[in-house]
C-alpha cells in the first residue's frame, strides 16, 4: 500500500510516498481502509523536529494521527466493532492506504468521511482546553487564532456551554467567526484596546491556538496567568500560563459527543481543501502558512 513517511527531520522535501506492507492491528485496535486523514500543525512540527525533546521519533516515521474509514481487520479483544463498520478516531501513520486506530467511535451516517477524519484532534483539544481552564457559563473567553480547526471547535463547544467568545482572525474571516457564534476582532497592534471595548467587564480566560508570541498580552487581559492556556506556544509555561498537550483524555467520549452534536446541527467543520496522498507535502506547506479556515484533509 502507499503511505507517507519521512526518514529525517527537515522541510517538506523530506516527505516521501512509499510502498509498504499494511500494518496489523494489535490487541484492542482496528485497521481501516482510510477514507480521509486530517492535516494538523503537529504533523509538520513533528517532521521539522520540534517535538524531539519530549517525543521519540523512530525513522522511517509515518505521518498523521487521525482518520476515518472502513474497518477491514479487527485486533484481539475488540468485540463491539466489526469488519465493514464506518469509524473515525486516533491512530498512527494515518496518511496511508490503511492505518491502525487505537481510539475510535462509529461514524454516524450523516457525518461525511472527510469531516470525520478531521474531527478527532481539534475536538479533543478544544474540549480538553476548556476543561483545563474551567471556563464556566456566563464567562467571556478570548481565542487567539479562532478561524482554524481548533479555534473553530473551541468557539462552538464554548458557546454550547454558555460562554461568550471573542475570536481573533483576519478581517476576511470575521463572517465565518460570526457564523460559529463568536464576536470577531483582528489580531495585531492594539489588540488589548479592541478586546476591552468588546468586553468592558473583562476577559475571564484566553486560549492561544496560533502560537504567535501573544502570551504576555493574554495574561495582561485576563489578569491571571493561570487563566491563559496555549496549545501552540511551548513558552507559555515560562510566563506562568498553561501549555496543553496530549495524549488525548477520554477520546472516545469526546468523539461520540461531538458526532452527536454534528448530527443535531450544533457543530460544524469547514474543510478548506482536500489533497490526494501524493500532495501531502503541499498540504503541510499550506498548513504551516497559518491561514487555513477550518481544516485540510488527505484523501488517499
Amino acid at each position: 500500500m502507499k503511505a507517507v513517511q519521512f526518514s529525517r527531520y527537515g522541510g517538506p522535501e523530506v516527505i516521501e510516498i512509499v510502498e509498504i506492507d499494511p500494518p496489523r492491528p494489535g490487541p484492542g485496535e482496528v485497521r481501516i481502509a482510510v477514507r480521509a486523514a486530517g492535516v494538523n500543525q503537529s504533523d509538520w512540527k513533528r517532521r521539522e523536529g520540534r517535538y524531539r525533546e519530549f517525543e521519540e521519533t523512530i525513522f522511517p516515521a509515518g505521518v498523521g494521527v487521525e482518520a476515518s474509514g472502513i474497518v477491514d481487520e479487527v485486533g484481539p479483544g475488540v468485540s463491539s466493532t466489526f469488519v465493514g463498520d464506518a469509524v473515525f478516531g486516533y491512530g498512527e501513520a494515518t496518511m496511508a492506504g490503511r492505518a491502525v486506530l487505537t481510539h475510535w467511535v462509529h461514524k454516524p451516517d450523516d457525518l461525511p468521511f472527510k469531516i470525520a477524519g478531521a474531527l478527532p484532534v481539534i475536538s479533543e483539544t478544544a474540549w480538553r482546553s476548556l476543561d483545563e481552564l474551567c471556563v464556566k457559563s456566563g464567562q467571556t473567553l478570548l481565542v487567539n487564532g479562532a478561524a482554524g480547526g481548533i479555534g473553530s471547535a473551541v468557539i462552538q463547544l464554548a458557546r454550547i456551554r454558555g460562554i461568550t467568545v471573542i475570536g481573533t482572525a483576519s478581517l476576511q474571516k470575521h463572517n465565518y467567526l460570526r457564523e460559529l457564534g463568536a464576536i470577531p476582532t483582528t489580531y495585531g497592534p492594539a489588540l488589548a484596546e479592541r478586546v476591552r471595548q468588546l468586553a468592558p467587564d473583562g476577559i475571564d480566560a484566553a486560549i492561544d491556538v496560533a502560537g504567535s508570541g501573544i502570551i504576555p498580552e493574554l495574561i495582561a487581559l485576563t489578569g491571571n496567568p493561570a487563566q491563559v492556556l496555549s496549545v501552540a506556544d511551548f513558552s507559555a509555561e515560562e510566563y506562568g500560563a498553561k501549555f496543553s498537550r496530549g495524549p488525548p483524555k477520554e477520546p472516545e467520549r469526546v468523539l461520540a459527543d461531538v458526532a452527536r452534536l454534528y448530527s443535531k446541527g450544533f457543530f460544524r467543520l469547514h474543510i478548506e481543501q482536500s489533497f490526494p496522498l501524493e500532495k501531502t507535502a503541499e498540504a503541510q506547506i499550506v498548513s504551516a502558512a497559518g491561514h487555513v479556515t477550518g481544516k485540510l484533509v488527505i484523501s488517499p
